[in-house]
Formats: C-alpha cells, structure tokens, sequence
C-alpha cells in the first residue's frame, strides 16, 4: 500500500470530498486509512469510567484507500506516489523512496 501513516492526503472521492487531513492509522489487508477530521460518525455511549458523562461522541471511521491521494509538498495539489532508487555516497547501499509524480519532491 502507498499511503503510510502521518502521510498528508486529500479526499477525491466520497461525502468528503475536497477535505484534507493527516493519515492516523493504515489497514492494509483491507485497504482502508483513517483520516484525521473525516468521515466523521457518532456514537451515542453510557457513562463509563472513561466518560462519566456518556454521551455522543464523534470519532473517524476508515474510508478506502483509493478515495484518497498524497497532498505534492510542493504544489498542495493531489499527486500519484512513485518510488525512486537512491544510493548512499558512503555506503553504497540502495535505499528505495517515495517520490511525488507531479513535483518529484521526495516524500518523508
């Protein structure tokens, strides 16, 4: 899967459409990815010793993978991911990494 957790990425698809926001947790045997402040769904709870009060709480549920895109560092605009083979002067080792298409900024 493409998208890695604290990646920043902006809905293309669904009711949050447009949205953007910090991935939070990734599910990749189901292709899902929670996105901080979207696809937001209630919850109505009892009190408990966490929540004395009970109440309705709003918490993100996951959206599927592919109704989201990487935000280019660069441009903030929605780009595809690709990766780029980097070798260390020092070691000479290989290092694969993440690459935005449309800048070709590389991705944390």
């Amino acid at each position: 899967m493409k998208i890695h957790k604290n990646d920043n990425v902006i809905i293309v698809a669904g009711n949050s459409k447009g949205k953007t926001g910090k991935v939070l947790k990734v599910f990749p045997k189901n292709e899902r990815v929670i996105v901080e402040g979207v696809n937001l769904r209630k919850r109505h709870t009892k009190p408990n010793q966490r929540n004395p009060q009970g109440g309705i709480i709003e918490k993100e549920a996951p959206i599927n993978a592919s109704n989201v895109m990487i935000v280019d560092p660069k441009s903030n605009e929605a780009t595809r991911i690709g990766k780029q083979i980097l070798i260390d002067d020092k070691t000479g080792k290989k290092k694969r990494v993440r690459i935005a298409r449309k800048s070709s900024e590389m991705l944390s």
